[in-house]
């Protein structure tokens, strides 16, 4: 069902490709040991709902405000990078998923760059 109060980030397709990766990653750290709940997978969880969340936090500033947060946003698809390596050495996720990963944060770091290229452009 879609909400009757719509937000213009929302038609973002590198909001919603962020706000997938994100459930994507909490679902994964459900199989992460109970050791690692204040650890790898916090930090997980935190760095891909970051992704969407300065999205949506900078989208309503002007251009050049936005694009600070569009790099935060980057900047934590890359954290993910390292975080999802992390796991999969640990035994935590399959090297399958930490290439799934992989591909979803290419995909939105992409995104995200072409983003930052056209707001500065303007």
């Amino acid at each position: 069902m879609k909400s009757q109060y719509h937000f213009r980030f929302e038609d973002l397709k590198v909001y919603q490709r962020a706000m997938g990766f994100g459930e994507s990653v909490n679902s994964q750290v459900e199989n992460f040991p109970n050791h690692e709940i204040y650890k790898l997978s916090s930090q997980f969880i935190r760095a891909a709902d970051s992704i969407a969340l300065n999205i949506a936090e900078g989208s309503a500033s002007t251009d050049a405000n936005f694009v600070r947060y569009l790099k935060m946003a980057w900047d934590s698809s890359h954290e993910c990078v390292a975080i999802s390596t992390k796991a999969r050495i640990r035994g935590y996720i399959t090297f399958n998923e930490d290439e799934e990963n992989r591909k979803q944060i290419t995909e939105i770091s992409k995104m995200t760059s072409s983003l930052i290229k056209h707001l500065k452009s303007k």
